[in-house]
């Protein structure tokens, strides 16, 4: 075990608890009575979200890191529970518990490591999602294995013991195994309110698996077996899209569930009236995962739950804010068709193509409304948090549940004069970057605030950062489009698609050999870092200055190349270009020696004296 990350996760979890108000346990376990759910006396029913990334973090994409996975911190934590609170949600689905891939993900944020090998460092992170979720008053689905490759599940047990993935559901030995990973979660005690999984009420069901294409029998033994260790949470058949018909007379599942990503011949929403028809009366239903259609689909589907028998529903899926500035990302290449993504509240115009702003608000309005709840408003945002700042042209900031915007404020003294050096910066526009650049700051020192905000108001300020020493301005040009280029030449095009590919770069400038770009400085350059993409071979980009914008004379250059492998996802090769000390002018131009996506360009020349 990672003896440091232990340590921070310990820290994480006492900062919660110290910063966030006393667990404050639900008064009762969720039941199953006369076709409904319950809590306590009032029926129970919900419109929320899978939150994937709760248990695990697979999509920490920073360009020049090799490891994506990592655990979620305290911030990352409250974060996604108090948004989907904020969205009207009651209960967030997790992804099914981890296991050790080998070597991705590493098996120091895996859960399982090996047959009866549980990582205490990851189980203190759930330690923190469960108490989280107690304070934000959010119930928990935790699926408690995956049929699927993603985060570990029943092809890792199966490897353990040199045996195949469909041996999972009949062999003895790891239908042992598997039990015995049961057995340590309902058994746990949580390192930070002293409560027993088993007993804590947070927690709505169990769910057998994810997405599990497992014989009945097999069913029948879990579901049994987790009964017999925790009789009063329920169990959930994990199934994937059609009706598991065999498992609406196994007495010992509660729930039956469904997942669906097409529209179908008829209609997503006809295919749940269908499901909850189906299941009502012997079980109940609720839609485990939704999504990838149009947002007048995904309100028909919605409307067919409230006006079925199912107990709710949970979109795929939402991603919070991120410890080091701006939010997490999720490209969905395959069953999302290279256009949708997690969401992000309350979403931005960059979630144009999968029309994110009016999901989210769609998804608030009926996520209150299910409840017999008229949403109330939506407050203004609390104040970010500014984080370290050593270049003003790299400025992030923990984001505010809630806030649509920020304006950056520049000062020469702590205490002000501020002066406002931007009005509406979106925090979705950059990913794994800073989210601004103070592109035009005097030669001096200056301290920086930020504040954030929404249609209801303004936050107080950020913490103050400072001194900045600032001798340089960054030209950073993103390439959401080509504003910033003063010259091109040949078929350049802005491509959106394919991010998951790039490290989750949302806007991203695709050229072949010959292509070039030209940018012009205000005055002399000095250095610069081009961050850029291989979908195929491996080749040069090109690099030359001017002093007049038509005799060019070709630079240096370094390359740093953080290329592991294509993985799950067919991830391309990132390599940063860069060089530094330059003179000879303040234009600068790139050329292309084949097929290459321009991921970032950051130029930097001498900053103006006041």
């Amino acid at each position: 075990m990672n003896s440091r990350l232990l340590t921070l996760i310990v820290a994480a979890g006492l900062t919660a608890g110290a910063a966030g108000t006393a667990t404050a346990a639900f008064s009762n376990f969720i039941t199953a009575r006369d076709g409904q759910l319950w809590d306590g006396d009032q029926p129970f029913r919900f419109i929320s979200f899978n939150i994937p990334n709760l248990l695990l973090l697979e999509d920490n994409m920073i360009f020049a890191e090799k490891n994506a996975w990592r655990l979620p911190d305290a911030y990352e934590t409250t974060d996604a529970l108090a948004t989907l609170r904020q969205l009207g949600g009651t209960v967030a689905r997790t992804y099914s518990i981890t296991v050790v891939r080998g070597s991705e993900p590493p098996a120091a944020v895996s859960q399982v490591l090996g047959p009866g090998q549980f990582n205490e460092a990851a189980f203190q992170a759930m330690d923190l999602v469960l108490q989280t979720a107690n304070e934000q008053g959010v119930r928990l689905i935790i699926p408690l294995v995956n049929n699927w490759p993603w985060m570990g599940g029943r092809a890792e047990y199966a490897k353990f013991r040199g045996k195949t993935k469909d041996e999972f559901w009949t062999d003895p030995q790891l239908i042992a195994d598997f039990e015995t990973t049961i057995r340590y979660v309902l058994n746990r005690t949580n390192t930070l309110t002293g409560v027993r999984y088993a007993d804590d009420k947070a927690i709505l069901c169990w769910e057998t698996g994810n997405e599990l294409q497992c014989p009945a029998a097999w069913t029948r033994t879990i579901s049994a077996y987790i009964k017999s260790l925790d009789p009063r949470h329920l169990v959930m058949d994990g199934n994937t899209s059609g009706m598991r018909t065999g498992s609406l007379d196994l007495p010992d599942v509660d729930i039956v569930t469904t997942h669906h990503y097409s529209a179908g011949r008829n209609g997503m929403a006809e295919i749940i009236r269908n499901n909850a028809a189906q299941a009502k009366g012997k079980k109940l239903y609720m839609v485990g995962e939704f999504g990838f259609v149009s947002t007048p689909q995904m309100a028909e589907a919605i409307q067919a739950i409230r006006d079925s028998s199912a107990v709710g529903g949970l979109l795929w899926s939402l991603r919070s804010h991120n410890r080091d500035g701006g939010f997490y990302w999720h490209s969905e290449p395959g069953m999302g068709g290279n256009r949708y993504k997690a969401f992000h509240w309350p979403g931005s115009v960059v979630g144009a193509d999968y029309d994110e702003i009016n999901l989210m608000a769609m998804t608030r309005t009926n996520a209150f409304g299910i409840r017999g709840l008229t949403p109330p408003p939506i407050p203004a945002p609390a104040p970010p948090r500014l984080l370290p700042v050593t270049d003003a042209a790299a400025i992030s900031w923990q984001g505010s549940i809630g806030a649509s915007g920020y304006q950056v404020e520049r000062a020469a003294a702590p205490a002000g004069d501020w002066r406002l050096i931007a009005t509406n910066v979106d925090e979705s526009f950059t990913q794994y970057r800073p989210q601004f650049a103070d592109e035009q700051a005097p030669a001096g020192e200056w301290y920086y605030r930020v504040r954030a905000r929404n249609d209801t108001g303004l936050s107080a300020p950020s913490n103050v950062v400072g001194p900045v020493r600032v001798t340089s301005d960054t030209l950073v040009d993103e390439l959401a489009d080509f504003s910033k280029v003063q010259a091109q030449s040949g078929g350049w095009k802005i491509a959106t698609h394919d991010c998951r590919s790039a490290k989750e770069d949302a806007t991203r400038a695709a050229g072949l050999a010959g292509d070039t770009l030209t940018y012009q400085l205000p005055n002399t350059v000095q250095s610069f870092r081009v961050s850029v993409f291989f979908p195929k071979d491996e080749s040069d980009v090109k690099f030359a200055v001017s002093g007049d914008g038509q005799d060019f004379q070709d630079v240096p250059v370094q390359k740093e190349a953080y290329f592991e492998a294509a993985g799950d996802y067919g991830y391309w090769k990132p390599v940063l270009f860069h060089a530094e000390n330059l003179s000879g002018g303040k234009f600068l131009r790139l050329t292309l020696t084949g097929e290459t996506q321009i991921g970032r360009v950051e130029i930097s020349h001498p900053a103006p004296i006041p």
